[in-house]
């Protein structure tokens, strides 16, 4: 809300997307991506079966390796900044001031991909001992020094694309010291070294050989929609200005019942998931992963139906103020409808990968997302020349709903995944309280020229009204239709429904 008020789609929002787009990309191979895929399953088993000094000696060196890659990765992503804004937005370069603006701006945020992934491996920590609370609230440190660049920071710098990338490298390094103290609390914070020279050697090695072969090729899988993300800002940046703001803000609605679910979903599975791997408990690896799906797809169909019927007045209460227009809320809004279409693909495939991951087996996702980068380039590259932006948010959509098509097949040819009884009902019964909300909400939704005449109070009453109907339509047709809340928690093989 704070970027849309104060810069709208202009061509400092889109320099600062792009600039920060680079770096939230590599984040998420070696952060929440590939990172954690690969060290949450070994450090599990480390912690399950591993001596004290041991488990120890393995985080000291992997931590020293880490960060010595890091440190390389953040050097060279600022020296070649320039080549890096050619080759991932080649369209700006049309634009000499915003070519520019992206690659200073550029420069602030690569350090950033250190911090957070040092922060990734204090989670993967903290998460492997089912400490979830901290973890889940450091991105919010982010989104803290975001608003707090744009309100202290832009005043006082012409380029405001490099104020925000100051706000992005200080958040940084906040999240890092925030996670220090809890690690010393469960005795698990590392000291960084480049080997191990003690008695645990061989194992020490042996365990950071696995994490980093293991992350090779889970950077692709885990990481896949960031790279459809980064086809379709290559392919925006050849669009009018304002494209890439455009898909910005209706992937952060799309994202916003990804992240709070949907990501939150994958991040508790995968201990709980490489636990019960290690264990050797087959049935009950199966079984969670049933329930899990369930109860992703019970979120994520609704929402987004929600998110399509309701594109308009979302855009008007959270972002029509200040430098965003109406161009851009409409624009915005038709980008949304067409990410909404494969928001339940994007959440199956966080409850679905954990599934590969806790099996230590990152190469099975790898061919789906290469099949799914496949999809969406071929769709982006068609479907742009027709429908521009919203043509690319279509493209992802599609792209999504494949990789967890894939993901859930080769689940079951290789008798890893099993479906608990009553399937057909739980979906029937979803889809059809979906409808039923999705027919009110189309009704009750007033005409979007009353939601851009309207003050805020209004507004926020009016979407407040819209948001509280839904919700009781859908829980209530879900319960007229049969769907208990016991049946998802304790729903075992040996129940029929």
């Amino acid at each position: 809300m704070a970027f849309a008020q104060f810069l709208g789609a202009s061509v400092f929002a889109d320099a600062f997307f792009v600039a920060f787009r680079i770096p939230n990309f590599l984040r998420r191979i070696f952060a929440e991506g590939a990172f954690s895929a690969s060290f949450v399953p070994v450090y599990t088993e480390k912690e399950t079966l591993g001596t004290e000094q041991e488990i120890r000696r393995f985080l000291d060196v992997l931590c020293g390796r880490l960060s010595l890659v890091l440190l390389l990765v953040t050097l060279g992503g600022i020296t070649l900044a320039p080549w890096v804004v050619r080759i991932l937005a080649p369209g700006f370069g049309e634009d000499p001031i915003k070519f520019s603006a992206t690659v200073d701006a550029l420069r602030f945020t690569f350090p950033y991909i250190f911090c957070i992934s040092l922060v990734a491996m204090a989670a993967g920590i903290l998460n492997a001992r089912d400490r979830f609370a901290v973890p889940a609230l450091t991105p919010v440190l982010l989104n803290l020094s975001l608003i707090g660049a744009v309100f202290v920071l832009i005043p006082h710098f012409p380029n405001a694309a490099v104020a925000l990338a100051v706000g992005v490298l200080i958040a940084g390094v906040i999240q890092l010291l925030f996670q220090l103290p809890f690690l010393v609390k469960v005795g698990r914070l590392p000291r960084p070294r480049l080997r191990d020279s003690g008695v645990t050697a061989a194992q020490t090695s042996d365990g950071i050989s696995r994490v980093f072969r293991l992350m090779l090729p889970a950077a692709f899988g885990a990481s896949i929609a960031q790279i459809n993300l980064l086809v379709n800002t290559l392919l925006a940046s050849f669009l009018v200005t304002g494209s890439v703001s455009w898909l910005y803000y209706a992937d952060r609605l799309m994202e916003f019942p990804l992240g709070v679910f949907g990501i939150a979903l994958g991040t508790v599975l995968l201990p709980s998931l490489s636990a019960q791997h290690a264990a050797g408990a087959t049935g009950d690896f199966s079984d969670t992963l049933d329930r899990a799906l369930r109860w992703g797809l019970l979120v994520s169909i609704p929402a987004a139906a929600s998110l399509a019927v309701l594109a308009v007045p979302l855009m008007v209460v959270l972002f029509h103020y200040g430098a965003f227009s109406v161009v851009d809320v409409e624009h915005s809004a038709q980008a949304l409808v067409g990410f909404s279409a494969g928001l339940a693909g994007y959440v199956s495939v966080r409850v679905l990968a954990p599934g590969y991951f806790a099996r230590q087996d990152t190469r099975t996702p790898v061919r789906a997302g290469v099949f799914s980068l496949i999809v969406n380039t071929a769709f982006g590259l068609v479907l742009v020349f027709y429908f521009q932006h919203v043509g690319l948010a279509v493209a992802t959509s599609i792209a999504g709903l494949l990789n967890a098509a894939l993901l859930y097949w080769w689940l079951r040819r290789d008798d890893v995944y099993h479906p608990l009884p009553g399937w057909s009902r739980f979906l029937g019964r979803v889809f059809a309280a979906t409808t039923v909300m999705s027919a009110v909400l189309w009704y009750r939704c007033f005409e979007n020229a009353t939601w851009l005449e309207a003050t805020i109070a209004q507004r926020i009453s009016m979407l407040s009204e819209l948001v509280v109907i839904g919700f009781g339509i859908y829980v209530a047709a879900l319960y007229l239709f049969g769907m208990r809340v016991h049946q998802l928690l304790n729903h075992t093989r040996r129940e029929s429904d």
